[in-house]
Formats: structure tokens, C-alpha cells, sequence
């Protein structure tokens, strides 16, 4: 038989979670006007509550009108429409006694300019991934380097996201620094080339992820979580390790240690996986480097699989097998067998079905 910390209660700063399970943020491009997800996007959020998931992460969420987009169909929450389609979806979530945290996040040059109003594509420098962008078969465009007025525009729309999430009353925020998204692109020296206080040494290239969190935590209520997320892949060019060295990650961890934040989000496509040429996989190499609780993911989809995880970190999340099975709690406190999706198969979340 398993052991039972996965179904044991978690203390996250003030929260006490029923298990150790959370739906990944996953994106769905589902909004068809008003940045706002279909309504069967977010009843789907609110089923996975409904079956017993602790968390309940939101869709990846844009945070300005300029440049921030990546992709169709993505989310807003910097209207009051806008916040007020969340509202009862967070009140749902909560009432089934699960906690609901909104991701944001910026593209940056993993973007196109015609996704976003302003038709605009930055990043912290002038360079673009090797790979074409798969949904316009097209080289990604080359984005405009951004300036500090750039920079500091960009802040400011993080922070008018986060004011929308606590309106709408979320209990936790998370900042996107993974995926070889904005946030990441200026913390890996394989994006960033600047020569200027941005760029060049770790602590120079972690600047900008430290104004983001120290700008975000100044509109957020004390009593609500800050997560960020990292990972050392990207969605462009996915072979490429986005930090140089176990030494370098763990130094972008220990700078995120000294922030206001309440966990380390931890992507990987294998949390077995080891990491940098070591012996040790990602949530090993991070737990050495801090003291935050750390969520983990990447092929995470049995009974084994999740007491496994657990062993080096805190809380799992899932994303195929909770996308693709709505009863993935139940079945996990079953101890059943259960399948390992293939990426593929979760390509349904960018259509029009429903998911039950």
C-alpha cells in the first residue's frame, strides 16, 4: 500500500490544503471576445475543485494590452468585466474547499506581432529561437530590444494583473518566470545578450524577475500567496537547457529564496529526470537551494509516480492525466492503474470540446 502524505494536509503560509494535489496552469486559448476564457474552460476549473484537487491554478493569464500576448485566444484580467467573470468561478473553487491561484505571464519574443494589439513583439534582446513557431509555420519575428521605459511598462502591466486577481479574489498569484517565457528569457544568458544592468551576470539578469515580484507584492494582501515558477525548458527550441549549470540555477533559486514569495513551482517534462549532469533531479537540485515549499510536475501520473514525487517535494501538480480525467483524485486515493497520456492526446484542450 502507498504511504498517505499525498492525501495528508499542507500548511502554505495561511492555508491549510486538504492534500498534496493542484491542477497545473495550463493554457487553453479558449477567449473568443472580452479576454475572457469560454464558460466550459472555466467550469472545467471548477470541477477539478469539485473532485477534490487542493489547488486549482487559472490558464497562464497576459498581463498588458501591448505585448504581452503569445498566442490566440488568450485571457485578461484588467477590466472589471473581466473580473467580474472570475469572481464566481474563484468563489466556486474556494467553496469546495480547494484554493484558486491565477498564473500570469509575459510572452516576449515568443510571441508574433499580429496577436497583439499593438502589434509588437520585445524581449530582452534581439534574438529569436532557432525553431519556427509551429502554429504560423513561420520564423518568429525579431523582437524590438526593450528599453527601460519598456521594462518598467512591462512592470506595470504585472502589477494591474495582479490588482485584477485580488479584485476577483483569488487567493494566490503566480509570476510565470519559466518556459523560456519573458521572465525567463531575461534570466537565461541563451535569450539575453544586454550589456546593460539587465544582462551579462546572474544577479544582473535576475533583476528584472526581483522588480516584477517586489512590484507585485506592494498590491498584494499579505494573507494572499506570491508562487513564481521556473524551469529549465523552453517551449521554443525545447532541447536547449535554459541555465548554463546546476551551480547557476541554484543561484537563481537562492535569489528567489530572499524574495516575499510562498513556493517554488518547479516545470519539468520528468520530475525523475536528473538534471545538469548529476545525480540528482530538479526538485533535489532546488530543495538544496532553499527553504520555500516547492510544487513539482512533469509526468507525474499514477499512485507511484505522485508518492514518488513526493519524496523531494511538497505538492505535485498534474496537467495531461487531471486535463484528461476529471475523477484523477479519486482514482489516485484508489490506487488505480492509470495510463500515462501522450502529449497528443491533450491537444483536445485547444478545441472546441468540452472536457468533463
Amino acid at each position: 500500500m502507498s504511504n498517505d502524505i499525498l492525501f495528508s494536509p499542507f500548511q502554505l503560509k495561511n492555508f491549510t490544503l486538504k492534500n498534496r494535489i493542484g491542477v497545473a496552469p495550463m493554457t487553453r486559448m479558449s477567449s473568443v471576445v472580452d479576454s475572457v476564457p469560454r464558460q466550459d474552460v472555466l467550469d472545467f476549473l471548477v470541477r477539478r475543485a469539485e473532485n477534490n484537487s487542493a489547488i486549482v491554478y487559472t490558464e497562464a493569464i497576459v498581463t498588458d494590452y501591448e505585448s504581452a500576448q503569445g498566442y490566440p485566444g488568450q485571457a485578461r484580467i484588467t477590466t472589471q468585466r473581466q473580473i467580474e467573470t472570475w469572481k464566481p468561478v474563484v468563489r466556486a473553487i474556494q467553496q469546495h474547499g480547494s484554493i484558486a491561484i491565477l498564473q500570469m505571464f509575459h510572452c516576449g519574443r515568443m510571441a508574433w506581432p499580429g496577436v497583439n494589439p499593438a502589434n509588437r513583439t520585445i524581449g530582452p534582446s534581439t534574438l529569436t529561437p532557432k525553431q519556427d513557431n509551429p502554429l504560423t509555420g513561420a520564423p518568429y519575428p525579431v523582437p524590438d530590444e526593450m528599453s527601460r521605459f519598456d521594462i518598467e511598462h512591462v512592470v506595470n502591466g504585472f502589477v494591474e494583473t495582479a490588482k485584477g486577481a485580488v479584485a476577483a479574489g483569488f487567493d494566490g498569484i503566480e509570476i510565470h518566470g519559466a518556459h523560456g517565457y519573458l521572465i525567463n528569457q531575461f534570466l537565461s544568458s541563451y535569450c539575453n545578450q544586454r550589456t546593460d544592468s539587465y544582462g551579462g551576470s546572474v544577479e544582473n539578469r535576475y533583476r528584472f524577475a526581483h522588480e516584477i515580484i517586489q512590484a507585485v507584492r506592494l498590491v498584494v494582501p499579505e494573507d494572499r500567496l506570491i508562487t513564481f515558477r521556473i524551469s529549465n525548458w523552453g517551449v521554443a527550441d525545447m532541447e536547449v537547457s535554459l541555465y548554463s549549470s546546476k551551480e547557476e540555477y541554484q543561484q537563481i533559486v537562492r535569489l528567489l529564496s530572499e524574495e516575499p514569495l510562498d513556493a517554488i513551482s518547479v516545470s519539468t517534462y520528468d520530475f525523475s529526470q536528473k538534471a545538469f549532469g548529476t545525480e540528482k533531479n530538479m526538485a533535489q537540485l532546488t530543495r538544496e537551494a532553499t527553504d520555500l515549499p516547492i510544487m513539482i510536475c512533469g509526468q507525474i501520473y499514477d499512485r507511484a509516480s505522485a508518492d514518488k514525487a513526493l519524496e523531494d517535494a511538497d505538492i505535485i501538480l498534474s496537467a495531461k492525466s487531471i486535463l484528461l480525467n476529471p475523477n484523477w483524485v479519486a482514482d489516485l486515493q484508489a490506487e488505480k492503474p492509470m495510463k500515462k497520456y501522450a502529449s497528443e492526446e491533450a491537444n483536445i484542450a485547444y478545441t472546441e470540446t468540452p472536457l468533463s
